[in-house]
């Protein structure tokens, strides 16, 4: 496949290296309430150098023509240095981390075509923290790599999967890259100052994934047939490779490894206990396996947490974090103690853990980020996220379980807005459908209760986290079991007197969107609205656009293959039955869900003659990653839901909360 777009004047036309701080442009105005919700963060995933005394981080400016901006701060000398910016159109900024002390590494989403197919490509890119020698520099260089491939005239579409940082070696990382053969990564050795490249272990056995041990050896590959769905895990032994586990990856229940302990002999994975995902251990040497952890009645999820002190596994991101090293016990411990009414996550540490950040945040509070000094005993306010939201004006979330019409219990987070019920409400499903919602602050419940909507977010059928049973439940099922559980929220709501009948209104994204939009279908008399964003309107288009890919056995596994069926589940093609007016969104740009789903349901919309309204996002991709189209779509939906919800209640005016908060990032 020919692959002719530059890359390096891609990412120079478009990252443009940042010299002062003069690009930051925040423009007093006066602004309508719901731009205090779909502002994007003002900062956003900070992250400590090695030795502690200086911050990366993403800033995002306001205004119309609004940028992310990488920075870094200098805690020892003060400064600031912005390294790049991007517009989050066609380039994006997806994640950096420290190599060294002096480098970051950041990875880079921009937007491309395979063929005639849109997709988007990775590449990563090597800069100084100051943005000094050379400014950044794309770090995988092709021409290199492309002599010893077999298939020159192949570029990977990702060049950014990282598989071991090296922490003793500053100047190199390893990377996992299907230079030779799609989809067959080999394992590359990279100077992250020169960009010079040496393959240290070739792709092979269909392996998709690789792991490192501690000592930084490759020793494990995971493999997938992708039409058969067969996955085998391989332990590399001297020159040959041992079969761990073997299963069906689209069928069957499996063990999929995490990584090592300090002890090259104790493999972490993640297999089921009954029904639910637990955390184990496997010997190697002498094939005991022990449980590790499990948390009764849900999966668990999430990677392995290492020390860097230590160098060996002290927890799992599950569920915020789980640790097991008790020197993470006890700092976790006393930081909640000292904000005891805040979920307080550890999100970085310097390399002696001497120097660390905290991410706060609870229902009611956007997000706040904290450095902190063990040696000190220090723990200061760095910046926040949202300083336009007021949290006074935002309620808590409960959660809550009500019972489907067949008996299954599904959990839901339920968020009433201030005064007495019962209120205008809105049945909000996550995408996916694979997700999950939390506990938490989430910016759309808190526009929804601020302008005086109840919230219910049901976990539905399909969801992850409630074991694989559960999981499965989404297999050949949109449309039906997981839709009717949508349907029973919304009867529960009314049942309680939170909602009246006559009084609701359905909005979802991606899968949510498919599913407020088969709301209208599948019960044309309950919602008085629906709101699609970026939603599914043909499961037929989604298997046939899946045959373009690698996985599109999986996909067909997942959604079915049946085209009568699926057009019996898709809203597109049961248009004449709707009675619910719709507003429609879309990014012209999404390459995870194509515009054309949107596009194609309003021509049917148009065609029959029924209520709705279409707005296509200039530019604009999966995430509302660009903050004029984040605010064109709030705005949209702020004025249909006042359309068509009657609310009683006054609603609570945003205030600046920069007397509670003010930020330090200077």
């Amino acid at each position: 496949m020919h692959f002719r777009l530059s890359l390096a004047t891609l990412l120079l036309a478009v990252f443009t290296l940042v010299l002062s701080s003069d690009a930051i442009g925040n423009q007093a105005k006066t602004t309508p309430d719901y731009e205090a919700f779909s502002a994007l963060p003002t900062y956003w995933t900070p992250a400590l150098s090695p030795n502690g005394d200086k911050i990366a981080f993403v800033q995002n400016t306001t205004g119309d023509n609004a940028i992310a901006m990488l920075a870094t701060y200098d805690l020892i000398e003060g400064k600031k240095h912005f390294l790049l910016q991007s517009d989050n159109e066609r380039v994006k900024i997806r994640w950096y981390k420290w190599v060294n002390n002096e480098r970051l590494v950041v990875s880079a989403r921009y937007e491309t075509r395979r063929g005639t197919t849109k997709v988007h490509d990775t590449r990563l890119l090597s800069i100084k923290y100051d943005g000094s020698d050379k400014g950044a520099f794309n770090l995988v260089n092709w021409e290199r790599i492309k002599q010893r491939a077999g298939n020159p005239r192949h570029i990977p579409q990702f060049h950014d999967d990282v598989i071991d940082w090296l922490p003793n070696d500053p100047d190199h990382i390893l990377i996992a890259l299907d230079a030779e053969v799609l989809g067959l990564p080999s394992v590359y050795k990279l100077n992250v100052n020169t960009g010079s490249v040496s393959r240290i272990e070739r792709g092979k056995k269909k392996i998709r994934d690789w792991i490192t041990d501690r000592q930084h050896n490759v020793r494990v590959g995971v493999s997938l047939d992708f039409e058969s769905g067969e996955r085998k895990v391989f332990l590399k032994e001297g020159d040959d490779w041992r079969t761990l586990f073997e299963y069906n990856a689209m069928t069957e229940k499996g063990a999929y490894p995490l990584g090592f302990a300090k002890d090259p002999n104790i493999l972490y994975y993640r297999g089921y206990k009954g029904d639910y995902k637990a955390l184990f251990t496997l010997n190697v040497a002498t094939n005991e396996h022990t449980e590790v952890f499990s948390d009764e009645g849900y999966d668990v999820d999430g990677s392995l947490i290492y020390s860097p002190v230590t160098n060996d596994a002290i927890g799992i991101r599950h569920d915020g974090r789980h640790y097991w090293d008790e020197r993470y016990v006890g700092l976790q411990n006393g930081i909640n103690k000292g904000l005891p009414d805040y979920q307080n996550t550890l999100v970085s540490f310097s390399d002696d853990e001497q120097t660390y950040l905290v991410y706060s945040e609870s229902d009611v509070l956007p997000g706040i980020y904290l450095i902190g000094n063990r040696e000190k005993g220090s723990l200061d306010f760095l910046f926040q996220q949202y300083p336009l939201i007021d949290s006074a004006s935002l309620s808590e979330h409960e959660l809550i379980e009500f019972e489907a019409r067949d008996g299954m219990k599904i959990e839901a987070y339920l968020t009433l807005p201030k005064g007495d019920g019962p209120f205008p409400t809105i049945i909000h499903p996550h995408g996916g459908p694979g997700a999950r919602d939390f506990s938490g602050f989430d910016y759309w419940t808190a526009y929804f209760t601020y302008k005086g909507y109840a919230v219910l977010r049901p976990n539905f059928r399909g969801s992850r986290g409630y074991g694989y049973s559960f999981a499965q439940s989404q297999m050949k099922g949109w449309g039906l079991a997981m839709q009717d559980d949508i349907t029973d929220a919304a009867k529960y709501m009314v049942e309680k007197g939170h909602a009246e009948q006559g009084n609701m209104c359905i909005v979802g994204a991606s899968y949510g969107g498919y599913a407020a939009l088969m709301a209208t279908v599948k019960t044309p008399d309950l919602f008085q609205c629906a709101v699609s964003f970026a939603g599914v309107s043909s499961l037929k288009h989604i298997v046939m656009h899946s045959r373009k890919f690698l996985n599109n056995e999986f996909v067909e596994n997942q959604i079915g293959d049946d085209f009568d069926d699926l057009e019996a589940r898709s809203p597109y093609y049961n248009v004449e039955g709707i009675k619910t007016p719709i507003l429609l969104v879309h990014g012209e740009e999404d390459r995870v869900v194509r515009p054309l789903h949107s596009r194609y349901m309003a021509d049917e919309l148009e065609d029959y003659d029924k209520t709705f309204t279409y707005v296509e996002l200039e530019s604009g991709d999966h995430s509302l990653s660009i903050q004029r189209n984040r605010h064109r779509f709030f705005a949209e939906m702020d004025a249909f839901l006042s359309k068509y919800l009657k609310r009683k209640h006054a609603e609570h005016e945003v205030a600046n909360s920069n007397d509670k908060l003010e930020a330090q990032s200077e």
